[in-house]
């Protein structure tokens, strides 16, 4: 009985967390967490999920590590690896993301393309393997995705972002022609006196209201970063903050939905 009753809380919690959240793609990186998720305009190794363009700024390889623990149930871990390394014409990206538990999770395996095309626009494409396993009596069901992004900065300071995700609207399954989602997102950020960045996001899922998300990230001190934001559709309001450690930069977030409490956010990012 109480397998079941566990069992049957774990579909509900699934099910209305799909009705909040972009399911098949995820966000991930603690910094972004603690910004709302306004990213599109960050050009830190979580570009490789949230604006590829991002990576083309890197001038050494980066390694990032990601988890966070839904609502403290383990069933609703999500886990990230991602990593860039820089080449003659460009940077290549990867990021692996696996989302749930062993009778019903999401990964997706990614390789990316960013090159600058010039010193301050820069464009990146990229192709995911996603896929859907539901319980040993569905089994798996794969899809290939492109994502596409680029970024600029038409005046100092002041940084515009854009990303698409899934323009092609893969199918997921034959049965109600049912696809994964189209996602576009537009961004921009300011960068105030070298120590205050703000971010302002709009994000519009093919099937879900707009997603308005603003996010503010503060150097308190020379290693020390501050980070709130907030965002709706579902409402979460966010705090994080970041400490850079030589090479490797640490980020804690916690964000708070309304009805389903907190989540607590990890990544550490080492640059070599």
């Amino acid at each position: 009985m109480n397998i079941l009753l566990k069992y049957l809380f774990l579909t509900f919690l699934v099910v209305l967390i799909s009705n909040c959240y972009a399911t098949d793609n995820w966000p991930v990186g603690a910094r972004s967490a603690g910004m709302a998720n306004a990213s599109v305009v960050l050009n830190d190794i979580w570009s490789a999920h949230h604006n590829q363009a991002g990576l083309a700024f890197f001038e050494n390889p980066q390694l990032g590590l990601y988890f966070e623990r839904r609502f403290a149930q383990k069933e609703l871990s999500l886990a990230s690896v991602a990593g860039a390394y820089p080449v003659w014409n460009g940077v290549i990206g990867f990021n692996l993301t696996y989302w749930g538990y062993e009778k019903y999770n999401t990964s997706k395996i990614a390789v990316s393309f960013s090159k600058k095309l010039g010193e301050r626009f820069a464009a990146g494409l990229q192709f995911d393997y996603f896929n859907t396993y539901l319980s040993e009596e569905y089994g798996n069901k794969g899809s290939v995705i492109a994502e596409a992004g680029i970024r600029a900065e038409p005046l100092d300071n002041l940084i515009i972002g854009a990303h698409i995700y899934n323009p092609t609207r893969a199918k997921l399954a034959e049965y109600d022609d049912e696809r994964l989602p189209t996602i576009l997102r537009i961004g921009m950020g300011y960068i105030f006196s070298d120590n205050v960045l703000i971010n302002v996001e709009t994000e519009k899922h093919i099937d879900e209201k707009i997603v308005f998300r603003t996010g503010i990230e503060y150097k308190y001190m020379e290693k020390l970063f501050l980070r709130i934001g907030i965002a709706n559709n579902p409402v979460l309001s966010t705090f994080g903050l970041g400490y850079m450690l030589n090479n490797i930069t640490v980020d804690l977030a916690f964000s708070r939905h309304p009805d389903l409490g907190h989540i607590p956010h990890f990544s550490v990012n080492y640059k070599f």
